[in-house]
């Protein structure tokens, strides 16, 4: 039997019962294999290309109280969150003290105090800040995991870059959003994490890279450095870099084992060395363990370096 095609509106994302019978959708509609039920008086439409926001917009419409929160809001605002927490997919909902606390299937809920600002509306569900995310997230993670997630928030690159990138909050954000709340569980970790943010990184792997690095005699290499051409132009945008040493650290995830990415990577190396710089490919298994082989790695790439000036090659 061919379904009836539900209204525009409702098949881009989640939608409340009472939102489908307003538009004429009946109850037995309602109850097609098309649509997901994960939770009392919500449907989902399978296979939709909806956004996060619009696939748990009905969780915030089902009242005027509720607000998406931690797991949830991390994943409306990309955030960089640990695997663990990736794969945790129930739905966290909080209410203002006061209310009620959000129950039903697959939800988490929460009773919270927001401040002004803290509750914005962004692709059209009622979502705490990114920097009041973070702070929530606080109460979860680990000080490293919570950098990690930090550094998302606050990652920019400027125009000179192939692909600019406004933050979501600027670190200054957080340090407010923790004196706002001294009490608030997780501040603790909170406090620990802030003085190692820093803006630049791309994802959790560049950040647990530049952590290690950080915290040895090696020291913290740049974010965000632009290696020029001869003609001031910008070439090469490592992921770190120790420009003292010309040295461009590049984090290399499972998508560079793509065949077109494959070959963007060769011809950034070229391009790299042709400019004096040396490239250091960082790889998954380099970042694991007490102590990283990305140690190793970049000592050894730098004791060469100084082998070679030596020998004036």
């Amino acid at each position: 039997m061919r379904l009836t095609p539900l209204p525009q509106d409702l098949a881009r994302g989640s939608f409340t019962s009472s939102d489908a019978a307003s538009c004429g959708v009946s109850r037995k509609r309602q109850r097609q294999p098309d649509l997901a039920i994960p939770s009392r008086g919500i449907r989902v439409p399978l296979g939709a290309d909806a956004t996060t926001g619009a696939n748990l917009r009905a969780y915030t419409a089902l009242d005027d109280a509720s607000t998406l929160t931690h797991h949830s809001g991390a994943r409306i605002w990309d955030l960089g969150i640990p695997g663990w927490m990736q794969e945790d997919w129930r739905i966290h909902v909080a209410r203002e003290r006061g209310c009620s606390k959000p129950r039903r299937r697959n939800v988490v809920g929460h009773r919270l105090t927001f401040k002004p600002g803290e509750v914005v509306i962004h692709d059209g569900v009622r979502v705490t800040s990114p920097a009041r995310t973070w702070l929530d997230l606080a109460g979860l993670l680990t000080v490293d995991e919570l950098i990690a997630a930090g550094d998302s928030v606050v990652a920019a690159h400027g125009p000179e870059f192939p692909l600019p990138r406004a933050p979501l909050a600027a670190i200054e954000d957080l340090r407010r959003m923790v004196a706002s709340h001294p009490g608030m569980r997780g501040i603790k970790t909170a406090r620990l994490a802030l003085p190692e943010i820093r803006v630049g990184a791309d994802s959790p792997q560049e950040t647990k890279m530049r952590l290690a690095l950080a915290r040895t005699k090696l020291g913290e290499p740049v974010l965000n450095h632009v290696i020029r051409n001869s003609w001031g132009q910008p070439a090469v945008w490592p992921d770190a870099a120790y420009p003292e040493h010309r040295l461009a650290l590049q984090y290399d995830g499972g998508h560079h084992s793509d065949t077109v990415q494959a070959a963007r990577d060769k011809r950034r190396k070229e391009i790299t060395e042709r400019l004096g710089w040396t490239e250091l490919r960082i790889f998954k298994d380099d970042l694991d363990g007490d102590k990283p082989f990305v140690l190793e790695k970049v000592r050894a790439t730098l004791q060469g370096q100084l082998r070679r000036q030596a020998s004036g090659a």
